[in-house]
């Protein structure tokens, strides 16, 4: 059974927690073995709907383990957060401007490394 607490937690949290499992393991994972990482009282349907609403994201790809599913992330994280900048990016019709206003937000540490990136540099 669910633990009213975690009934209360944004669903972005326990995707996060769980894609953390997922990276540690370094393995895919079955919904029991990923309820059993996390360790914080889950059921084991939340766990399984959580994985498959990220199989559905294309966040995890999953394989034939049984009668289930064992699951593994496609990409490592930063490789995620790339791909939800880009998201949040083709959601804004005026690309230049979302961009500009990004750039302005910069840290100076961060634009130089943007800076290098963009020419081509190693770090």
């Amino acid at each position: 059974m669910t633990d009213a607490r975690d009934e209360r937690r944004p669903a972005g949290e326990l995707e996060a927690a769980v894609m953390a499992a997922l990276w540690a393991a370094g393995a895919p994972l079955t919904p029991g073995r990923v309820q059993a990482e996390l360790g914080s009282g889950l059921a084991r349907t939340t766990v399984t709907t959580i994985l498959t609403r990220l199989h559905e994201k294309g966040v995890v790809s999953r394989e034939r383990q049984g009668r289930g599913y064992a699951y593994v992330p496609v990409q490592d994280a930063q490789g995620l957060t790339a791909r939800r900048m880009h998201t949040e990016l083709d959601r804004d019709v005026d690309r230049e401007a979302v961009l500009a206003r990004f750039v302005a937000q910069l840290s100076p540490d961060d634009e130089q490394i943007l800076r290098q990136l963009l020419d081509g540099d190693e770090q």
